[in-house]
């Protein structure tokens, strides 16, 4: 008997070891980089949806799967807040520090909506015009993130699986856009290439509001 204890001892180990959760990390969905930030992972049911309020209700259907409805709550919620920045109104003011964007009305008044930004090594400020708007867009990733992962798909079909989400706006001749997210769980922090993302709804919002030439100040 003794002969086999250490043989079942290894055999329990091991068995142990295969039962035990392997840590999963967050990967960017711009540059598929980890992230240090764990990540809980997210399964879709593929049987009929209990009824959940989504903000993707107010949409046009995603062109790549018109049935599909992707919950985009987020725990930061749009609205109107005094604002007395002295821009004027239809300027887009983003602050990268608080991880908000003001959408300038104009009598003391803005929207704020939640946004994520750039994390460390990403982040940029300045003063870039809306130059073009995009629903549902494609996605090309710009030479500079393929020459960090030459791995990355030239091209991407606009749809709810589509890291751009339902609408971008690109900003100047820069690689960034203000563009929506299907990882609403994202809003709020700080993980991205250097894009500012919001949930669909709210860029979906945005959009109807803002217009090409609008000017758009990034604060760090």
């Amino acid at each position: 008997m003794r002969r086999f204890a250490p043989a079942l001892t290894g055999l329990l180990c091991a068995l142990g070891a295969w039962a035990s959760p392997v840590a999963a990390y967050e990967i960017d969905p711009l540059t598929r980089q980890p992230l240090d930030n764990a990540l809980v992972i997210r399964v879709r049911p593929q049987a009929t949806p209990v009824a959940l309020p989504t903000a993707n209700a107010s949409l046009p259907a995603d062109p790549m799967a018109p049935s599909s409805a992707v919950p985009q709550m987020s725990a930061i919620q749009r609205e109107e807040v005094a604002y007395a920045g002295g821009y004027a109104a239809g300027t887009i003011v983003v602050s990268t520090a608080e991880r908000r964007l003001y959408y300038v009305l104009g009598d003391g008044k803005a929207l704020r909506y939640g946004v994520g930004v750039g994390r460390p090594g990403f982040t940029w400020g300045g003063v870039q015009t809306i130059t073009m708007k995009r629903e549902w867009p494609d996605w090309r990733p710009p030479a500079e993130m393929l020459r960090r992962r030459p791995d990355l798909p030239r091209f991407m079909k606009g749809g709810i699986e589509n890291p751009l989400g339902a609408r971008a706006m690109y900003l100047g001749n820069s690689i960034y856009r203000i563009h929506g997210s299907n990882e609403p769980e994202t809003i709020g922090t700080a993980v991205s290439s250097g894009c500012i993302r919001m949930t669909n709804d709210d860029v979906a919002d945005l959009y109807t509001r803002a217009k090409v030439g609008a000017k758009v100040i990034v604060q760090r």
